[in-house]
């Protein structure tokens, strides 16, 4: 049994230095914030935009026996491997968060916070309800089950760049845009003073 488990750390091991090649490769631990581009539309456009950040999803790092896998709200809130999680993005391009002055395991926590949202639909007017999650509230709500503390700073709509992006807003909630609706961005949780910057891989 031993045998058998180190031989799976090992395949671990191997997936994430096939991530982003031998050297400089990131070293995933259990309850990173992870941050991504995706491919260019018009939601994609206007989350990077209104927020003037290539940041445009994220998710939370959770180990496995076998593999790395990403918790992160797309379509259903759902986790996704690592590798995947990298292939989809522009350039293949992660930017690695990560708690300050916690241990492992309360990282690693982290991880397991997010997990009471598994299977909640995506929520495309970001609103900070429960019944819906979004990527960037499933990072926010993880921390504030965790620890009881908000990470990052909620701002309204009518705070961010939010009129080149009107007709989209309109289409979305059939609506003029709710201006005074708050939300959390991919770029405010980045931003917590929670966070440490590990690197871009």
């Amino acid at each position: 049994m031993v045998h058998f488990l180190q031989t799976l750390r090992l395949l671990s091991c191997t997936t994430a230095l096939l991530l982003t090649g031998c050297s400089s490769a990131y070293k995933p631990q259990a309850g990173d914030l992870l941050f991504q581009s995706l491919p260019h539309g018009r939601l994609v456009d206007a989350i990077e935009g209104a927020t003037g950040s290539p940041y445009s999803h994220c998710g939370i790092v959770e180990e496995n026996l076998v593999r790395w896998t990403v918790i992160e709200a797309i379509g259903p809130v759902k986790s996704t491997t690592l590798y995947e999680w990298k292939k989809r993005g522009r350039g293949e391009t992660i930017w690695v968060y990560r708690l300050k002055g916690k241990t492992a395991e309360e990282r690693a926590a982290l991880a397991e916070a997010a997990k009471a949202f598994l299977g909640r639909p995506y929520d495309i007017r970001y609103r900070m309800d429960d019944e819906k999650i979004y990527c960037s509230e499933l990072l926010y709500k993880a921390h504030l089950k965790l620890t009881g503390q908000p990470l990052a700073k909620i701002q309204t709509l009518g705070e961010l760049k939010w009129t080149p992006f009107e007709d989209l807003i309109r289409e979305i909630e059939k609506a003029p845009p709710p201006l005074d609706r708050e939300m959390i961005t991919p770029r405010a949780v980045s931003e917590a003073p929670e966070l440490e910057f590990v690197g871009e891989f």
